[in-house]
């Protein structure tokens, strides 16, 4: 008699995920606004752009989709090592959504992939928390993903994820940085540490230079090594949405950029016209020790540091002179923690470190 074999016996048991979505479907609903279409188990998720209490058409005459996708990267390899899931949903949102804010959109939704060699559910329920933690924060919906199981593509314990977003602006209200000119100021937000770039290299320095163990405390960062590296990514698009609204008409803020690989030197420039540099004063905002004890531990030259890392600084808001104050101030109301880090001058579209 012939041995018949099964899905299961491959690897991937659907009933056992099956009852893992129904509580993912669940977690999910506490992201939703009216505009949501509820369709529990549908092919797609729905997402009207006009709705009862949120009139769409009220706020946009000529709407522009903004698209973003990302991942968390090697910062998952310290989730592993820590048996601890429950914040990389959250920098996995922060990777699409602070993208998407610098163009100036309202986020409105977003997806997620989640590919894992074998489905343990506290696992993928925690990941769907952090997601749903950070759409929160954010202030979208969760409004789908897709689950992968695939045994013999990742080693026991691990997974990775990608995450889809999408957003809405007024075509007119379109934040490119074509309008900076010489004489605006930087303001910097802060950081809430690495966020989720550059791990390669501090995982690198840390694990295999310095010895150190993830459970190790450091009294620098009054908790241990693991913890301090798992901090998720910091949300930028409430308060970024506050200070847009307010100042709708009057245009104070020219230009956004999000600081993630690449650091300020490479994602500063991105937004800058041809005619115009930055100027960043170093000692203008307190940098988290994390990246001292980098530099220290891995001998990492500065110019590496500004290259690789946010050094504290997450995301940078350019904003006309005569309202910087007044912006520092709403950001602050705003739970914000703003520094005034420099100044655009005249060059050719780069920035200098002092």
């Amino acid at each position: 008699m012939k041995l018949q074999l099964s899905y299961k016996d491959a690897g991937v048991d659907t009933a056992r995920k099956d009852v893992v979505i129904d509580e993912i479907i669940r977690l999910m609903k506490r992201t939703y606004d009216p505009r949501v279409i509820d369709l529990p188990w549908g092919f797609g998720g729905l997402f009207a752009l006009s709705s009862p209490g949120k009139l769409f058409a009220k706020h946009y005459k000529s709407p522009v989709l903004v698209s973003c996708t990302d991942g968390v990267g090697t910062k998952l390899k310290i989730a592993f090592m820590l048996n601890k899931h429950d914040t990389v949903g959250i920098d996995l949102v922060a990777m699409s959504i602070n993208d998407l804010i610098v163009q100036g959109a309202e986020p409105l939704f977003f997806l997620d992939y989640i590919s894992i060699g074998k489905v343990n559910e506290n696992v993928l329920i925690d990941l769907v928390k952090g997601i749903v933690t950070g759409c929160e924060q954010a202030g979208c919906a969760l409004l789908g993903g897709e689950t992968a199981e695939m045994p013999d593509f990742y080693p026991a314990g691990e997974y990775d994820m990608a995450g889809f977003a999408v957003g809405v602006v007024e075509k007119s209200r379109i934040i490119t940085g074509k309008n900076i000119r010489p004489g605006d100021m930087v303001i910097g937000l802060a950081s809430s540490g690495l966020h989720s770039n550059g791990y390669s290299l501090a995982r690198k320095v840390f694990f295999d230079k310095a010895k150190m163990r993830p459970n190790q405390h450091i009294p620098e960062f009054a908790a241990s090594l693991g913890e301090e590296l798992l901090k998720p990514t910091r949300i930028y698009s409430k308060p970024i949405k506050d200070v847009l609204v307010h100042y709708r008409v009057k245009r104070a803020v020219k230009g956004i950029a999000n600081i993630t690989g690449g650091g300020m030197i490479e994602n500063i420039p991105r937004i800058l016209p041809a005619n115009v540099s930055i100027e960043i004063e170093t000692g203008s905002w307190q940098r988290p020790p994390v990246f001292t004890l980098i530099q220290k531990l891995g001998n990492v030259s500065n110019d590496e540091m500004y290259r690789v890392f946010n050094m504290g600084i997450g995301l940078v808001v350019v904003v006309d002179p005569f309202y910087t104050g007044a912006v520092i101030q709403r950001l602050k109301s705003a739970g914000e923690t703003p520094y005034l880090i420099g100044r655009v001058k005249r060059g050719n579209k780069e920035v200098v470190i002092r």
